[in-house]
């Protein structure tokens, strides 16, 4: 008998996981956004993982090969959170949630936090939307 497998092939686009890990991310407690506070070199991506330029979306780089993925988010934090449990939290839930949507190991994930969001920033950004 055919192995179902062996009838098709699937491929995953490089901006689903690029969503799959941004969507987990922004899910952890204490993460106020994502965001492109550091520039990230692409070449370093390829470096990890083999088979093609970085795909970006918002706060995330991602390179995909055949059966791996690395993932590079730039962290925007809510201010008092203690930033390295945050950080921990965001690697785990991406790690989960990338490996069991698409199948693919996800060999790293890098945070970097870019910002932190201090309670008055919200107040003056609601005052602004008022006037």
């Amino acid at each position: 008998m055919t192995d179902i497998q062996d009838r098709g092939q699937t491929t995953i686009a490089d901006v689903v996981v690029a969503k799959v890990a941004y969507l987990a991310a922004v899910d952890v407690p204490g993460v106020h956004a994502l965001g492109s506070g550091i520039s990230r070199s692409v070449g370093a991506l390829r470096k990890r993982v083999p088979g093609g330029p970085a795909t970006t979306v918002h706060g995330v780089k991602v390179e995909v090969g055949e059966k791996q993925a690395a993932v590079d988010l730039d962290l925007i934090v809510e201010y008092g959170e203690i930033i390295r449990e945050v950080a921990g939290a965001v690697r785990e839930s991406v790690i989960l949630a990338v490996e069991r949507m698409t199948g693919f190991e996800v060999v790293e994930v890098n945070t970097a936090v870019s910002d932190v969001k201090l309670p008055e920033e919200e107040e003056e950004a609601e005052a602004e939307r008022v006037r």
